[in-house]
């Protein structure tokens, strides 16, 4: 054998014993999937979607435990200080680790080295809706009426930094419009007030707003993600209009800083098979949801990336929270 076999089979003996480490872990005592919401979001649901089956694979029950407030702080900071055993996973969304930190002058966590990926889990495309007879049809009557309006649009949200009134900033942003955001406590007094009339427009998840439009009592104007979305083909991306506008809400899974590579192979090796799986796929599909799954060196990179992409947003908006 020359040199360069000896070095392939070396590589590829310490491949299968990586392999057969992460195989061989197993947690020893029961596991906490943190989410930092309070029961009932869509958070919360999915990780209650996750846990059971997690639990049947490892051999250990996994334990939703909600831990809500402070723009997911108080629950990001309780797994960033739990111990890098593999017990303690954190069901993360976008502000742990990319918006925290361009909205909060001093976060009570380091949003890199505190962490470990593990995995993506998911995204949702929003929908743009407006109340049934609002004047404009779509995404350029939209933006062709605020340009012909002296004090612009409104949109609502559901509170300061959410992920609808950040995607709305940045619609407005790149749409050159003048907007009054108006914060609510929550997505469905947002959705009432624009229902009403008293407020334009707003963006937000599809899984709340596409009943609404399917029931006739608001009207979709488009979807936030590059392409359509599977629950609702016929709507046009908003990029399609704003070249270059793309927003989901981004999902996925952490454990504590230093974690051991063979935990988090296991971990990620496990939750991969589960959301490949007919029962979540299919849940998904309903949800209007995008499964997404793969490396912690994948999810890595998509934080990085989506880091990057909302400093400016939220700069620009001059976005904080206090």
């Amino acid at each position: 054998m020359n040199r360069r076999t000896l070095l392939a089979a070396a590589g590829g003996l310490l491949a299968l014993s990586r392999s057969a480490r992460a195989q061989q872990w197993s947690p020893s005592r029961p596991m906490r999937l943190v989410v930092p919401f309070a029961p009932g979001g869509a958070a919360d649901t999915v990780g209650r979607l996750l846990a059971e089956p997690l639990g049947s694979m490892l051999g250990q029950p996994v334990t939703v435990e909600n831990r809500p407030g402070g723009g997911t702080t108080i629950g990001a900071v309780n797994v960033a200080r739990s111990a890098p055993d593999g017990l303690t996973l954190l069901y993360a969304t976008p502000n742990v680790q990319i918006l925290n930190p361009h909205l909060m002058r001093n976060l009570s966590y380091d949003p890199q080295a505190d962490f470990t990926p593990v995995i993506a889990v998911l995204r949702a495309p929003k929908l743009l809706v407006v109340r049934p007879d609002f004047p404009a049809n779509d995404v350029a009557g939209l933006i062709a009426l605020g340009k012909s309006k002296a004090d612009g649009l409104t949109f609502a949200s559901a509170g300061v930094a959410s992920s609808g009134h950040l995607a709305a900033a940045m619609f407005g942003q790149m749409a050159g419009l003048e907007m009054l955001h108006v914060p609510f406590r929550g997505t469905a007094p947002a959705t009432q007030d624009v229902m009403a009339g008293r407020v334009d427009f707003m963006m937000d998840n599809i899984a709340t707003l596409l009943p609404l439009v399917r029931d006739g009592r608001m009207k979709a104007l488009g979807v936030s993600t590059a392409e359509p979305a599977a629950a609702a083909p016929d709507l046009p991306p908003i990029g399609r209009t704003l070249p270059g506008f793309h927003d989901a809400s981004f999902n996925y899974i952490l454990a504590p800083g230093r974690t051991p590579p063979e935990i988090i192979a296991r971990l990620n090796a496990a939750l991969n098979e589960i959301l490949d799986s007919p029962p979540l796929t299919s849940r998904f599909d309903i949800l209007g949801i995008e499964k997404l799954g793969g490396t912690p060196e994948a999810l890595a990179a998509m934080v990085r990336e989506e880091h990057d992409r909302w400093g400016p947003v939220i700069e620009r908006g001059g976005i904080r929270i206090q």
